[in-house]
């Protein structure tokens, strides 16, 4: 991708306070190149050939799985989420098994490799020669060059006309109705790509990013202020952002197979998320850039 400015931040109002989606404020990135897809099955497992590593998950003994992806005898099940009791805590679940030790990756190989912490996500890069993307670098990449745009098409609605990403089609956490053809991972080329040729930047699985994530650090920014009239931010641009300095939680971006409008509306563009290093879960995964 050529170097280049963009506006980052929500522009919509469907923001989530708490995830620090604003002020809108301008951002210069360099030239970068970055994965067309996420990080997929079949990318994973040569890997873990060609270095043995194990991740987190193996590591740990257990990952978090979907209630309703669970492939696992009860024992397996060691509880559920607190304040998301949709999430079980699953023995046996890792990227080899996503739905537990009753699971496979049979036919899953141009799937997006799941249950991988930040931490995998950093061996693997070390392994590629590619490193994470930065959050402003995803952001530019996920917009596909369309300027302050809810989704990475424009503002038209996931479901308007036909399915555009891969998210929760019905009374969630309870009923998926399987409009757009799955209920958890879709593989990485489904759905049109966004004008940069990037699949499924938004829904399908969330994808690590290498900034540690605050939720004032837009507002702290160096060169940010912000406009009280209009919410955006004014003052110079932030060239090629990296987060803060230090942090306990790394970024998250893009949605998944999960995000529903009644709980969370995370299928945006501009939408932040955040885990520990060493968390895994079912719906998360990685693309990386180069050197």
């Amino acid at each position: 991708m050529s170097a280049g400015s963009f506006v980052m931040g929500d522009s919509s109002g469907d923001r989530n306070e708490a995830d620090g989606e604003v002020p809108q404020h301008p951002v210069t990135v360099d030239a970068f190149s970055i994965d067309v897809t996420t990080v997929t099955n079949d990318n994973f497992a040569r890997f873990i050939d060609d270095t043995g590593y194990r991740t987190e998950a193996e590591t740990f003994g257990y990952s978090a799985v979907f209630h309703l992806a669970v492939a696992a005898p009860p024992e397996d099940v060691m509880g559920r989420a607190s304040g998301a009791p949709w999430w079980f805590g699953v023995t046996g679940a890792d990227w080899k098994h996503p739905g537990g030790r009753s699971s496979s990756l049979e036919g899953l190989g141009a799937h997006p490799v799941v249950h991988i912490s930040f931490t995998d996500a950093e061996a693997y890069c070390a392994w590629a020669g590619r490193r994470l993307p930065t959050e402003a670098q995803w952001e530019c990449a996920s917009r596909g060059g369309l300027d302050q745009k809810k989704y990475p098409w424009g503002d038209d609605e996931v479901d308007a006309g036909s399915w555009r990403a891969n998210i929760w089609q019905g009374d969630f956490p309870h009923t998926n109705t399987l409009n757009d053809g799955y209920l958890t991972t879709a593989p990485v080329r489904t759905f049109e790509p966004n004008g940069y040729g990037l699949f499924q930047t938004v829904g399908n699985v969330w994808e690590w990013c290498s900034d540690w994530f605050n939720a004032n650090y837009y507002a702290s920014s160096t060169g940010i202020g912000t406009d009280t009239g209009t919410g955006t931010a004014t003052g110079t641009n932030t060239a090629n952002p990296a987060g803060p300095a230090e942090g306990t939680v790394r970024v998250l971006r893009g949605g998944s197979y999960l995000c529903h409008i009644s709980y969370c509306n995370r299928y945006r563009n501009s939408a932040r998320s955040q885990n520990t290093p060493d968390s895994s879960m079912g719906n998360a995964g990685f693309r990386t850039v180069a050197l």
